[in-house]
């Protein structure tokens, strides 16, 4: 899988996005066109081993992170990065 070329602004967004607890995934693909797991991938060439490993641990099978896991249609706060 290879990642699409991506800017240093759009790079630090996505890992920010990313550490968001409340911001989904399907968020992420909206704005940027990745994929889950070439999220996954981005974050693993862009972090340290320790980092990526604690963020993977943080957000496996967190419901939040999948909108059709969550038990609310709308979070409670909306960055005005975001742009869905």
């Amino acid at each position: 899988m290879k990642l699409p070329e991506l800017d240093s602004i759009s790079i630090d967004r996505i890992i920010e996005m990313a550490w968001e607890d409340r911001t989904p995934f399907e968020a992420i693909e909206i704005q940027f066109g990745l994929s889950e797991k070439e999220v996954i991938k981005l974050m693993r060439k862009e972090m340290k081993e320790s980092s990526f490993k604690m963020w993977r641990k943080r957000v496996t099978k967190r419901k939040t992170k999948h909108l059709h896991e969550r038990d609310f249609i709308a979070g409670r706060f909306k960055s005005q990065n975001q742009k869905t």
